[in-house]
């Protein structure tokens, strides 16, 4: 079982003092959140759509307005246009997002997604080749979600007389590609940065706004927590008024994906969106054709939703299967290997290439160390990384770039290729690399606690101040709390296999409270009924029969 190391963010709060004690702790955690100034906090609280301008986001006004001008161009010449996606939920739904708006607009315009296994990630010469098959007349190519790093790739379609167009919200190298344009930025998620540029698309005669702009917003808040970018700043608006469309959303595909995943449309959530309608629309991209995604969104017809709906959830299913298996290989593998580096670097010809970051992030969760999963292949094999908090991934990994195809992505999670004769080299080169970068300190697991309250304090005013900081997710996680020497009155293990423990706790004011702790029975162990234990946990409301009553969903708890 994992030992945490529990961090107080903030001490500062008297727990003695009963007095404005809900306002003080609420103001504890948006400090805690890097949330300091007035603005800062009203901004956050009050997120407001007019808060959507291309200057917050940090995006090159100047690239914009160009690349608007080429599209308006192909539009009046009837260019051939490509949106160029990625097969991830982000790539999907910002290709929707454009290929919507361009097509509303009357351009001659096609989505295009790689094939993962052939063609690999992002914009390149094969996929230019491919394109040049299919469609001779090609001359713009818009990317969404990918192209920051693909230099060749630029370079080829300028020789085959294409434009390119990047939007994109990855990590860029030393040297941009040589493109017409380059809409990004790395504060949004990619879908974020595909819907700036669209809503600047306007048509002389499209003065006012049109319900398919708020219906994209829908698009940008799955991409949003999809894509796992900070819940912060502009993403917060994003998803505050994002989840409220999708809530409400007419999307023949998303109803009928909504429908076959057994959720309630007005229930949906941060949850829903990451654990239940994200993961069915990145499935086809794994292992089979990310098209099917796109149409599902796209689609107007009932029929054929429905049928994509259950493709979708058919193909995530086998996915959860092979990503099982791979995952409980690698984990045999790492174990037999003895003693644990500062890094995990593993592979096997068998991992499905759509699997292996999936493979990666359980690593991470299983053992603590940045992972990097090869889906080992004759010529060439494909990586994916993610890491640990406090250690920039993507940056260690360039530092072998010299070993490497290509490579990008984000400080905490990152892909490349590598010739499979190499793969030998670059391990020893990483795990010498990781010895002087990784500090024992940051392979220590810790549980971020916001601060140290009562259970008294746990009342219907405080859980209704909890809400305003919702939706939670990604760097605006959900308020953490410790709570000391609570008495253990009640104690029994629970779930079908008896992983899960549910407590009734006692305080010394003698308030009492129910207390469910999932997959920590081990933990559970060394305690009996009328021990005293420390718990950290959140809180949850339950209404049951109309009566609401707290539940404490502990995180960690300790004699």
């Amino acid at each position: 079982m994992h030992m945490n190391k529990w961090v107080i963010l903030n001490k500062k709060l008297n727990i003695e003092n009963k007095k404005l004690r809900t306002e003080k702790i609420v103001n504890v955690l948006l400090s805690n959140r890097g949330l300091k100034t007035k603005k800062e906090i009203d901004n956050f609280l009050n997120p407001k759509l007019s808060d959507l301008t291309i200057d917050n986001a940090g995006i090159d006004r100047k690239e914009i307005d160009k690349s608007v001008k080429r599209i308006k161009r192909a539009i009046e010449d009837k260019e051939q246009i490509i949106v160029f996606g990625d097969y991830d939920v982000d790539g999907i739904c910002g290709s929707a997002i454009l290929w919507e708006k361009l097509n509303d607009l009357g351009a001659k315009v096609l989505p295009y997604i790689p094939h993962r296994t052939s063609e690999g990630y992002g914009l390149s010469e094969i996929g230019i080749k491919n394109i040049l098959i299919k469609h001779p007349d090609t001359s713009l190519i818009i990317t969404v979600d990918n192209g920051i790093v693909a230099n060749k790739a630029v370079e080829s379609a300028n020789k085959n007389n294409i434009d390119v167009i990047i939007t994109d919200h990855h990590v860029p190298s030393a040297k941009l590609p040589k493109a017409f344009s380059i809409v990004h930025t790395t504060s949004l998620c990619g879908t974020g940065v595909a819907y700036m540029l669209s809503k600047q698309l306007k048509t002389k005669n499209e003065k006012r706004k049109t319900g398919k702009e708020f219906d994209h917003l829908s698009l940008v808040s799955i991409a949003t927590v999809a894509d796992l970018v900070p819940l912060m700043g502009l993403n917060r608006v994003f998803l505050k008024f994002g989840l409220d469309e999708l809530r409400k959303t007419k999307r023949q595909g998303l109803l009928a994906l909504i429908k076959e995943s057994a959720i309630e449309q007005k229930e949906i959530g941060i949850y829903e969106i990451g654990h239940i309608l994200g993961p069915r629309i990145n499935a086809m991209g794994r292992l089979e054709l990310a098209m099917d995604s796109l149409r599902l969104l796209c689609t107007n017809d009932k029929k054929s939703s429905e049928a994509l709906a259950k493709k979708l959830s058919i193909t995530n299913q086998k996915r959860k299967d092979i990503t099982i298996e791979s995952f409980g290989h690698a984990k045999t593998k790492v174990r037999k290997e003895g003693k644990l580096g500062n890094i995990i670097i593993t592979g096997d010809p068998s991992y499905q290439p759509g699997v292996i970051g999936l493979i990666a992030s359980r690593l991470v969760e299983e053992f603590y160390r940045p992972s990097i999963v090869f889906s080992i292949g004759e010529k060439f094999s494909k990586a994916s990384a993610r890491s640990i908090a406090g250690f920039n991934i993507i940056e260690f990994i360039r530092k072998a770039s010299d070993l490497l195809v290509d490579a990008g992505g984000h400080p905490m999670a990152a892909g490349f290729t590598i010739e499979t004769s190499k793969m030998k080299q670059l391990k020893q080169k990483l795990e010498k690399l990781a010895e002087n970068l990784i500090t024992l300190e940051m392979l220590e697991r810790t549980m971020r606690i916001d601060a140290e309250i009562l259970l008294e304090d746990v009342n219907s005013s405080f859980y209704d101040e909890l809400l305003k900081l919702s939706p939670v997710g990604v760097k605006n996680p959900q308020p953490v709390f410790l709570t000391k020497n609570l008495l253990v009155s009640e104690m029994r293990l629970v779930g079908i296999d008896k992983r899960h423990v549910a407590f009734k706790l006692i305080s010394f004011e003698n308030k009492s409270m129910d207390a469910i702790a999932f997959n920590l029975s081990e933990k559970a162990n060394d305690i009996r009924i009328g021990d005293r234990i420390d718990v950290v946990y959140a809180i949850d409301k339950e209404t049951w029969r109309g009566v609401a009553r707290f539940k404490l969903k502990l995180r960690d708890f300790k004699k």
